[in-house]
């Protein structure tokens, strides 16, 4: 699974110009990166009346559109996901998710708190990974301004992208399944060693197997 950072903060903090700005610089440098944003229960994507609309309201589990070199999925869930359950239909290819909210979930977060605002985080400290604010608080946590977005994005690289290796994620009816490490080492050699084996692959990058079992 690719590592997941949250954006957390209280409304109107910055949070999507923070995001914003940590794309463009993870991108510019070949980091392939998702994004989850965490939106109300009330929020509606899917417009009623759109043909994507109406596809899933006669039943379809799963609705898509294509276009343009893109590719939009309406899907049901039976539950709210959390970002690790969210990360394997988004951003399992990628090599970092980066989440807006999610703050009640224990990813390593980076807050930010404008001027003006409460300064104690709201996040627990053992979850943080920086703040971003305009005031430096008393706290043993890195400290950015909402200039340094380059420097946030070098310790992203150098706690979690640097020298990442080899890995395998395990998902159970929707549920990441987390594995030990022999557990995880028996499991990735024993499907590289299988589909190296097969006619026609002698290497490859990514792997997806899709298992269904009647009930």
């Amino acid at each position: 699974m690719p590592p997941i950072i949250s954006i957390v903060g209280k409304s109107d903090s910055g949070k999507t110009t923070l995001l914003e700005a940590l794309l463009g610089v993870l991108a510019q440098r070949g980091h392939r990166i998702a994004v989850v944003k965490h939106a109300a229960d009330s929020f509606e994507i899917d417009t009623p009346g759109k043909d994507s609309w109406r596809l899933s309201q006669a039943g379809s589990e799963v609705a898509a559109i294509s276009f343009g070199g893109r590719l939009a999925i309406f899907r049901r869930l039976k539950d709210n996901l959390d970002p690790q359950q969210l990360a394997q239909y988004i951003g399992s290819d990628c090599d970092l998710v980066l989440t807006e909210g999610f703050k009640q979930y224990p990813n390593p977060k980076i807050e930010v708190i404008r001027g003006g605002q409460k300064s104690e985080p709201i996040s627990p400290p053992e979850q943080l990974l920086a703040i971003v604010t305009d005031k430096p608080l008393n706290i043993s946590i890195p400290q950015f301004t909402r200039e340094e977005t380059t420097k946030i994005a070098d310790l992203i690289e150098q706690k979690y992208l640097a020298g990442a290796g080899d890995g395998v994620d395990l998902y159970v009816d929707d549920k990441y399944v987390p594995l030990d490490k022999p557990g995880r080492n028996l499991l990735l050699r024993t499907l590289v060693a299988i589909v190296c084996g097969l006619k026609g692959i002698s290497q490859f990058r990514r792997l997806a197997i899709s298992v269904r079992r009647k009930a």
